[in-house]
């Protein structure tokens, strides 16, 4: 018979504080229509991007909070860039904090929330007739970078 393990937060009390960053990715295939509009700020919710930056570091911010055993650390800095392609837009998340823990998941919820939020700006202008979405996906979100300096 297998024991259960009970959750916990990892014991990170004997870890000394360092500087630590994070920077993660994503991409959002879209219609070429969608990408045009959001190009030329013609999304009838508003300014797309912006809205999606911004969710993405209110995400990073409250990490914690959505991720059951996340530590809460203290973040210095949450840095969302955007990359318009031909069909798809890609959010790269940098964060930084000085910290006992890392911020992977911090960057990664960032960049998966902004994502989201840039998906449910635009999702009016990629339903097909039926109202599904046969070509809106979220893409290769992942880490691409983690530092940690004494």
């Amino acid at each position: 018979m297998m024991t259960k393990k009970n959750p916990q937060m990892v014991d990170i009390s004997l870890k000394s504080i360092t500087r630590r960053k994070a920077i993660a990715i994503g991409t959002l295939r879209l219609k070429k229509e969608t990408i045009d509009r959001v190009k030329n700020g013609n999304i009838e919710k508003g300014d797309a991007l912006t809205v999606a930056k911004i969710a993405g570091i209110m995400a990073a911010k409250n990490t914690s909070n959505i991720l059951p055993l996340c530590h809460p650390i203290p973040i210095s800095s949450v840095d969302v860039v955007d990359e318009i392609g031909e069909n798809d837009v890609l959010f790269k998340v940098t964060v930084v904090a000085e910290s006992k823990t890392g911020v992977e998941m911090e960057a990664l919820t960032a960049v998966t929330v902004a994502l989201l939020t840039l998906w449910d700006m635009v999702k009016q202008y990629e339903k097909d007739e039926e109202g599904q979405y046969p070509t809106t996906t979220i893409n290769s979100i992942r880490v691409v970078q983690k530092i940690k300096k004494n």
